[in-house]
């Protein structure tokens, strides 16, 4: 007698392990540590790149539009096709070969030899986390209900304080003692490794299946202008969208330039300033759970979901003065716990706006919704915010000398309340917005 499965055993082992709790959160581990190295390899630039830019002679103005322009440009645009594919093919095998292509293309910077070297690497490097995030809230949307989606986005989402911390604290001191160039191939290369685990041990869930027993089918994926045209009419969609964006703008203008802002500004050695940038990160880790965690309570304590809009828009406005004390004042006593506040009330925003994209989409299209999401907050907020402080400071520096960095973090600071005027607006229509979709969810199954 045969001991082979037959097909319908294997589905039906697969769909048990699915609904196991403990493989759930396997798989968010998994893909936590997928997305811890997609940010320790899209921030190392910004520790090393007093070095490169010395070594290189690049000027601020040209190293903004690298991390901004260059990286993020690829990374949006590409995003796009790459999560199109993810909705269509296997989101696993996606993020597996995604993660093999961001590492490998970050060890290569390290070879970099001029500007231009460095720029197709870092571009390689771009195109390959645009697969990261997309397949992954897609993954994480079919494993967790709405009743906890936000909160599992949010520990996805604390990824990036956490791999900011290992990066910058990793980062730094690799630098005192190997030198920029080896310190790319270092924090690189193990991330291989992490593609391997999520081939080899993440199994694909049906489409929808969190939503419901009526939802664990496999409806066909919308044509990508239906998608489109589905996503931009939504305006609690579009809202919150532009909101992450314009936050992002500070968000990244951080990412990229707080390192150098420590260095030049407070005069700290490379590994001083990544312990400094690793504790900040960490810090903001409860962040990234909390905005999560307070929008799923709030909503269920007070049946009402848009305080997944409301919860980063006030803490966008919450913010905005404790950045006029983390830059300007020249006291690291004064610094430090400004700082630290101000990490927090930035990481909020993360969980509450993911969930806000994968609960909008109907269940065939939420990677290309998240990847809509990441192409609006990358064109915006990667793109200006890496390259505005750079620019700002360069035009202010003959007249404020080295106040110029900070001056500069202070004026793009102000996108924050700009972006807090789109939650709330985007809050008003979002009840609407989630109705219609369930319907059209409802229609499918």
């Amino acid at each position: 007698m045969s001991t082979i499965p037959t097909e319908s055993q294997h589905a039906t082992s697969t769909t048990s392990l699915l609904d196991k709790p403990t493989y759930q959160y396997y798989v968010l581990f998994v893909l936590v540590l997928g997305y811890i190295f997609n940010v320790i390899d899209r921030g190392v630039l910004a520790v090393l790149q007093l070095n490169i830019r010395e070594e290189l002679e690049i000027s601020r103005t040209a190293m903004g539009l690298l991390t901004g322009l260059g990286f993020g440009l690829f990374y949006a645009v590409m995003g796009i096709p790459i999560a199109r594919l993810a909705d269509r093919w296997s989101r696993v095998n996606v993020l597996a070969l995604a993660i093999s292509l961001w590492t490998v293309s970050t060890a290569l910077c390290g070879a970099a030899y001029n500007y231009v070297t460095l720029a197709i690497f870092r571009t390689a490097t771009g195109i390959g986390e645009a697969g990261g995030s997309p397949s992954s809230h897609s993954l994480i949307s079919d494993y967790f209900p709405t009743s906890r989606r936000a909160t599992a986005l949010a520990i996805y989402a604390m990824s990036v304080p956490i791999g900011t911390a290992i990066g910058n604290f990793s980062s730094g001191w690799s630098n005192e003692y190997f030198g920029w160039r080896w310190t790319f191939v270092i924090v690189g290369l193990p991330g291989v490794l992490v593609s391997l685990l999520v081939w080899l041990t993440v199994k694909e869930p049906p489409r929808g299946y969190a939503d419901g027993p009526k939802f664990k089918t496999k409806p066909q994926a919308p044509p990508f202008l239906d998608v489109f045209r589905f996503l931009l009419t939504r305006k609690s969609f579009m809202h919150m969208s532009v909101a992450a964006a314009l936050h992002s703008v500070m968000w990244y203008a951080g990412s990229n330039w707080n390192a150098e802002f420590f260095r030049s500004w407070h005069d700290l050695s490379s590994g001083v300033t990544g312990n400094y940038l690793a504790t900040f990160a960490l810090i903001g880790a409860l962040g990234s759970f909390m905005g999560g965690f307070l929008a799923d309570r709030l909503s269920t304590r007070h049946n009402d979901k848009r305080w997944s809009m409301w919860v980063p828009g006030i803490a966008c406005l919450s913010m905005v003065p404790f950045q006029f004390v983390s830059y300007l004042s020249p006291n690291l006593a004064v610094v430090v716990p400004s700082f630290s506040i101000m990490v927090v009330l930035a990481s909020m925003f993360f969980g509450p706006s993911f969930s806000v994209a994968q609960s909008i989409a109907t269940v065939r299209m939420r990677a290309m919704s998240a990847s809509v999401l990441l192409f609006i907050q990358s064109i915006i907020g990667l793109t200006l915010g890496a390259a505005l402080p750079g620019t700002i400071s360069d035009l202010l520096a003959p007249t404020t000398g080295e106040a110029s960095l900070p001056y500069a973090m202070v004026i793009v600071g102000f996108a924050n309340v700009w972006a807090a005027v789109h939650y709330f607006l985007g809050a008003r229509t979002y009840r609407q917005d989630l109705a219609e979709t369930a319907k059209l969810n409802a229609a499918s199954g």
